[in-house]
């Protein structure tokens, strides 16, 4: 693979060219109207898998979107890895906070990244690290240098909680037979400085009603004399977090981690500036629970956060009303030994009891999944740190992420296989947020680092 570099930089602006083409389809899985954009999507994948050399791929129907499936074996009795990737992406809103349209992929030169960045929606998650493993699939094939089994696996439901992979998973475990399951769903701490993410949190995401009255009222005719289900949510969402900022729901910490120092102490080595940080989010100072640090707020501990809330009129000019019902959807991220399920009950009992007897609450589970930790004693963890050191010419840094992969643990209860996560991703590329991008630096520089990910992990299987 010693010509990796030279391979990468003479098919540079293909590479990106095939990117900024898969960019273009708006595979919106949260949206019904993108339904046919979603299948059109998963249909590039498959193309793509076919022309970088796999030897089977199909389109799998599942209850909901398919499952792009691919593999390239060239002898049973070497290791099998299966790359897991999505392609379906984050709904654009609020469109009118993006610099160019979110479907319309534009490269432009930042302060992170002098070489460009492409800028759409799904550009870093996940379409432009899950294409990275296409693309070094097809060098390893044009250069005759796959040293072990491939299999895809690409789903167009990640961002809605991948309601049917379970259901594909338990139905083709055969087919899905493996040694190690590689993704790049993640991120690294800098482009001078790799890291592995060796933990994810879980995830229970949760939508909460409150209903007053039976229609919506005038505010000056029965304002004061009823509940409104918007003030009402209010407090009762406050009343989730005390002065600390921990979280009052009796139960929630029974069974979280509890890190040693000493494990603590290793964490805080990764390079970490709190100045930067706040600077590159425009905001004077950091929040959180009382205790922790900045990063360990966001990768050891555990969440509770309201994604949106809403009720009442919010259109333009005044309308005075008390709404009949005020809405809120909460995310809660969870740490090892938090079972999702047991913390959505906990949730909501705990939210039905602190509502007043003027209104009526319901909570509706969403979706969720566990946390992951992955040994750093595995060979693929091994393999992944190998194969970066020689990419970038330095050690990467094991570190924890606050983000939730939940089909992680599933894959590991299914497959009993480990995951290694080799993200290519930064903090700033603003995934899920308007003016997502992806830095041309981390795309190709994964396209060169996956292929020894391979290398590696065949010798050390040996």
């Amino acid at each position: 693979m010693d010509n990796i570099k030279s391979y990468v930089q003479q098919h540079k602006e293909k590479f990106i060219n095939e990117l900024v083409e898969l960019l273009k389809i708006p595979s919106v899985s949260a949206d019904s109207a993108y339904s046919q954009d979603v299948i059109n999507t998963a249909e590039a994948v498959k193309e793509s898998l076919e022309k970088a050399g796999c030897d089977k791929v199909e389109i799998c129907e599942t209850p909901g979107y398919p499952i792009v499936y691919g593999e390239k074996i060239i002898d049973l009795n070497l290791p099998t890895v299966l790359v897991y990737g999505h392609y379906d992406v984050q709904p654009p809103d609020p469109v009118d906070l993006w610099d160019s349209p979110p479907f319309e992929p534009v490269i432009k030169k930042t302060a992170l990244h002098p070489e460009g960045a492409i800028f759409a929606r799904g550009a870093c998650d996940d379409k432009g690290q899950m294409f990275m493993h296409v693309k070094a699939l097809e060098y390893m094939v044009q250069n005759n240098n796959l040293p072990c089994n491939v299999k895809f696996m690409i789903e167009g439901e990640e961002e809605v909680g991948s309601p049917s992979l379970g259901w594909f998973v338990e139905r083709n475990q055969e087919k899905l037979k493996n040694d190690v399951i590689l993704i790049s769903d993640t991120g690294m701490i800098s482009n001078s400085q790799p890291s592995i993410t060796t933990g994810l949190r879980g995830l229970s995401y949760v939508e909460v009603e409150v209903t007053g009255p039976n229609r919506d009222l005038h505010s000056g005719l029965y304002g004061g004399a009823v509940a409104n289900p918007i003030n009402i949510l209010a407090k009762m969402i406050a009343q989730l977090h005390d002065e600390n900022n921990h979280i009052t729901i009796p139960g929630f910490y029974d069974k979280v981690e509890e890190l040693s120092r000493g494990e603590r102490d290793e964490m805080a080595k990764a390079p970490f500036s709190l100045d930067a940080y706040k600077n590159a989010l425009d905001i004077e100072d950091v929040y959180g629970e009382s205790g922790y640090t900045t990063n360990e707020r966001n990768s050891i501990r555990p969440t509770l956060d309201v994604n949106g809330i809403w009720g009442g009129y919010t259109g333009e000019g005044a309308k005075t009303v008390i709404a009949s019902k005020a809405y809120a959807k909460i995310s809660m991220r969870l740490v090892p030994d938090q079972d999702w399920k047991e913390i959505t009950e906990l949730f909501t009992k705990h939210f039905e009891s602190i509502a007043p007897k003027g209104v009526r609450v319901k909570v509706k589970p969403h979706h969720g999944g566990q946390a992951y930790v992955t040994p750093i004693d595995s060979i693929g963890y091994k393999a992944a740190a190998a194969a970066y050191e020689e990419s970038f010419g330095i050690k990467p840094i094991p570190v924890r992420s606050g983000g939730s992969i939940p089909i992680v643990a599933l894959f590991e209860k299914e497959l009993k296989s480990k995951t290694i996560m080799m993200g290519f991703g930064l903090d700033s590329d603003a995934i899920h947020s308007p003016n997502e991008h992806y830095g041309i630096f981390n795309y190709l520089k994964g396209i060169e680092t996956i292929p020894l990910f391979y290398k590696h992990f065949t010798e050390m299987s040996k």
